[in-house]
């Protein structure tokens, strides 16, 4: 870089040395032909305006690629900015989702865990409520059959109490039916 600009300068120094020694030269009117006309001018003054100009025209065509190329990555930084915000939301929303799922599924191993501990003891349960009810049977079973006995005699009972009324105001009752 220091070389460039210790070159600029060196040129810029001998172009003015330049200048300066010729300045009688410079300023020395001359005939120009336009192709249609002719005009009288200094031609020291006639060159450096034609050097300037195509000079702008040389940059413009050199910055405006630049320039487009600046742009350009601009657009491109800011497109990118803009995923990466979407990236970053939808990062965090797959993040947040994946915490619940686990969290789910978390809970849903502790649930069968719970699970698998209350049917062991509802078969626990189940398996002394057999052995109990066992027990009760064979300890309730001879009162329940003398209940049933006693049930069966006084059925007895009354149907043969009720059948010998029957017979002994089944007459009667007959006859009082007809007469009324």
């Amino acid at each position: 870089m220091k070389t460039r600009i210790s070159l600029a300068v060196i040129a810029s120094v001998a172009i003015a040395a330049f200048v300066a020694l010729n300045w009688s030269a410079i300023i020395k009117p001359t005939s120009i032909s336009l192709g249609v006309i002719a005009v009288q001018a200094p031609l020291g003054f006639l060159m450096p305006g034609l050097l300037t100009m195509f000079t702008l025209l040389f940059m413009v065509f050199v910055i405006y690629p630049v320039a487009l190329g600046f742009l350009g990555e601009y657009h491109q930084t800011q497109e990118i900015k803009a995923r990466k915000e979407l990236s970053d939301s939808d990062e965090s929303v797959y993040s947040t989702e994946l915490r619940e799922l686990l969290e789910f599924k978390r809970q849903a191993d502790l649930y069968s865990g719970l699970a698998e501990t209350m049917f062991l003891r509802l078969e626990q349960l189940d398996g002394v409520l057999r052995s109990v009810t066992k027990e009760l049977g064979h300890t309730f079973s001879a009162p329940v059959g003398s209940i049933q006995f006693k049930k069966n005699e006084e059925k007895s009972w009354v149907k043969k109490t009720i059948t010998k009324e029957n017979c002994r105001h089944g007459l009667t009752n007959s006859a009082q039916r007809s007469k009324g």
